[in-house]
């Protein structure tokens, strides 16, 4: 903490205030800054594990791979833990995060007890439902310009070793669409509960739900660490298929291939899958590719190489009302040319206001997830821009942790602006840290 401090007081005061992060999920570009950032290093750790009260008291900077190392040994898990190994815990909650849980445990910002703050006034505050409770409620999706957090106190729940599998093909959207919401609904599956619940979309007749199980029965379980590839796994001809995983490769099922985007970097070719280092096979090895490929545009290159046109990033997640969803696949499937496309359903726990990523508290909605890139169109942006309107037409928002096109009305209506505002008078009365909509939109 005193490091943190120490370093904070360091930074001139006509100077923004930044982190020093050895690693990121952020799919941005961004202005580069020379500035040295914040002293981090002495917030990666688990402070403490609470067996008995399910809670554990975490460091901000702490990865969910080591956070899950460390509940897992008591049988305990985060009710959402993200996907990918390098996401942070007080990232996930500045930045919001998702994961199969999420249809019972909403996103990992409610399961929030409380946290220490560092404002940009420089003061570490504590904050709950009753303590700061403006900047409770305003820190998830606030990506680091209402402060940057310390320390976290979590719920946790129990865990069994393994977890059962069964993917459900469906040859019609809606119909996934009524499945997914009938399990949310009843947290069920022809009368068995459901405990983890996602799914992917290769084609508009080829899609798929994987629901899972807890378990303590032992038996035979799959390893997606090798040669073997998780995505792939899903798919077959008609039915419903059955696979298990212990606990921890379920909970990191997508890190090992980065759901499928290994696939850009050869990573699935069975040749190069048999060279390439196990230890390197995972999200935070392909996101250092991926920076060195845009620092040297070499995607562009080859595509000017090929005479083709350069490339436009769409790497977006997006919450559609799930009775909106099977509309928006269809539209996207028709005018966007990428796949899979991963789906995973939400519902917010209680009725606590978020002003910053205002889902309306207990309406299901549908996370869609799709990472690529499509040729640029006449201006920049325009691919994005389009899905930017309908998922607003659909009464959907947008994740703020790539590129963003709205202006900055439209921006303030979607993310809270009033409150947003709000709680920077108070916390950052200076503009010591940076505004949304700056790191957001015009990408500071």
């Amino acid at each position: 903490m005193e490091r943190l401090l120490e370093s904070y007081r360091a930074v001139p005061s006509t100077a923004t205030v930044r982190l020093a992060k050895p690693t990121s999920n952020l799919f941005r570009s961004r202005e580069r800054v020379a500035a040295r950032g914040l002293d981090t290093s002495g917030l990666t750790r688990v402070i403490a594990v609470d067996a008995e009260a399910r809670t554990a008291d975490v460091a901000g900077m702490c990865t969910y791979e080591d956070l899950v190392a460390a509940t897992l040994s008591h049988g305990l898990a985060p009710l959402v833990v993200p996907q990918l190994k390098t996401i942070t815990l007080g990232g996930a909650v500045t930045g919001l995060g998702i994961e199969s849980t999420s249809f019972r445990s909403g996103l990992p910002h409610e399961s929030v007890l409380e946290l220490d703050i560092l404002t940009g006034v420089g003061e570490v505050v504590t904050v709950s439902p009753t303590e700061h409770a403006d900047l409770f409620r305003a820190f998830p999706n606030s990506y680091g310009t209402l402060g940057y957090a310390v320390r976290l106190r979590i719920e946790l729940e129990p865990v069994q070793p393994f977890v059962a599998l069964t993917h459900l093909r469906f040859h019609a959207l809606a119909d996934l669409i009524d499945t997914m919401d009938r399990i949310v609904e009843t947290g069920a599956l022809d009368g068995t509960r459901v405990d983890y619940l996602d799914g992917v979309v290769f084609s508009a007749d080829e899609s798929y739900l994987c629901v899972g199980v807890r378990t303590a029965a032992s038996g035979p379980t799959s390893d997606y660490t090798g040669q073997r590839i998780f995505y792939r796994s899903i798919q077959h001809a008609d039915g419903a298929t059955h696979d298990r995983l212990t606990i921890h490769d379920y909970l990191w099922r997508w890190d090992t291939d980065w759901f499928w985007c290994s696939q850009a970097f050869g990573a699935q070719h069975p040749l190069v899958r048999r060279l390439w280092p196990r230890r390197y096979r995972r999200s935070s090895a392909y996101w250092k590719l991926m920076k060195l490929e845009r620092r040297y545009d070499i995607g562009n290159r080859i595509e000017r190489f090929r005479g083709r046109p350069p490339r436009e990033r769409v790497i977006q997640d997006v919450e559609i009302p799930i009775e909106r969803t099977a509309e928006f696949l269809d539209w996207f499937l028709a005018e966007v040319p990428i796949e899979p496309i991963w789906l995973c359903p939400l519902r917010p726990r209680d009725d606590t206001d978020w002003p910053l990523y205002p889902l309306e508290p207990h309406r299901t909605y549908v996370n869609v997830g799709f990472w690529s890139t499509v040729p640029v169109r006449a201006t920049e942006g325009a691919t994005n821009r389009r899905i930017e309107h309908k998922v607003s037409a659909l009464d959907g928002h947008k994740s703020l942790y790539s590129d963003a096109f709205y202006p900055r009305d439209e921006f303030d209506a979607l993310y809270g602006g009033d409150a947003y505002r709000a709680a920077k008078r108070r916390y950052d009365p200076d503009s010591r840290l940076l505004d949304l909509y700056a790191k957001a939109v015009q990408r500071r």
